[in-house]
Order: structure tokens, then sequence, then C-alpha cells
């Protein structure tokens, strides 16, 4: 879901910095290739994606509260996720985070497409022309304030919620249902939001 590759242009990379960033970017675009590249669309066997899913619910911007450990947004947080949708039936992804070692806020702005109906929560989605990635939304709350979203495989799962925390019993319950579903839910990152005033996002 994350993948966090372009500097915003009001917040250019140091000079300094240029071979550490080429080798994250190298990191992050190899991680991008075998989520969206190379994995299904489906969800993973014996998941079951959200019905009676609504959309106009669903977008807006999300906190990335949990993940499992990737390449692509390692280092990463105030980690969020917008979600726009568009005239053609598609959605505007823009995942934006903030690199822990150096504050530089990174983006990246993706399409997403269901996979079926829309009122069931399985969607594909690129960052890299046409390669496409799973996203399913596998648990959600009622009133739309937390989801838990898993990719091609429980190798990849996000926690994500409206705001940046949830009461601790909520937080519990959501991953007692991700570790029901076979997540490592050992392995989550929790994600540090110290700052939620990040920058205007880029277009496209």
């Amino acid at each position: 879901m994350q993948h966090l590759t372009r500097p915003l242009p009001h917040q250019p990379a140091a000079p300094t910095a240029r071979p550490r960033l080429l080798r994250w970017l190298a990191s992050a675009l190899l991680g991008a290739a075998l989520l969206t590249g190379c994995a299904s669309t489906s969800p993973p066997p014996g998941l079951q994606p959200v019905t009676g899913f609504d959309l106009q619910r669903y977008q807006g911007r999300w906190y990335e509260l949990a993940r499992l450990d990737h390449a692509f947004e390692r280092g990463l947080r105030d980690v969020s996720a917008t979600y726009t949708p568009q005239p053609d039936g598609s959605v505007q992804v823009i995942n934006r985070g903030r690199q822990a070692a150096t504050g530089q806020w990174r983006e990246a702005v993706g399409k997403a497409l269901f996979t079926g109906p829309a009122s069931t929560a399985s969607l594909k989605v690129s960052f890299f022309g046409p390669f496409y990635g799973g996203y399913h939304v596998v648990g959600l709350d009622a009133d739309y304030r937390w989801a838990l979203v898993v990719g091609p495989d429980t190798g990849y799962a996000w926690i994500l919620a409206r705001g940046t925390q949830l009461p601790r019993a909520t937080l519990q319950r959501i991953v007692a249902q991700a570790q029901s579903l076979g997540i490592d839910t050992q392995a989550f990152i929790w994600v540090d939001h110290t700052d939620t005033a990040s920058p205007t996002p880029a277009q496209p």
C-alpha cells in the first residue's frame, strides 16, 4: 500500500545525502516492484474482503498506526494515505510519510481500481504504470474509524485509522482479528505520529 518514493517539491534532499537517497530509492522501487509487479491482485487464500463497502465513507485521509516491515516504508513515521474517488471510477491514492532520520517528507501518487463490484473492498493499486498489487480491506469499523488492510498475502498488513490514536481496547480487538487471519501481529511496527500537518501533496 505504502510506496513513498518521491520527495515533495519544496523539500529537496541535501546534496550530501544523495548517495543515501539513491540507495533508499532503489530499495523502495524494489519493494514496490515485488508488491505490484509480481503479486496477485486477489485476496490471500481464506481471507474475505469487507462487503457492503461504501467508498464515499472510506474516502479521505487515514493514518497508518501499524504495519509489517517492508523496504519501501522502512524508517518512515507520520505515515498517512489519502483516497479520492475519480470520475472514471478509479481512486487516487496519495501516500505520504516522513523519514525519521532526516525529517524529509516523501510522497507517492497511485491509482486504485476495484477488482469486482464497488460494494466489495477488494482493489488493485498501482504506483508504477501497469503493475498492480492487491489492496483488501478485511476489517472495517461500522463507523469507518479504523480499517485492517492486507496486500497479496498476509506478509503485507496495515492498521489504519482516521486519527493518530485509537483506544487501547479497540486496538487489542483489531490485533486479535489480524492474528486470527494469520497475520504475524508480533511483527507489527507501531508508527510514531508527531507531525500530522504534512505538506500539501504534489499533483500527479
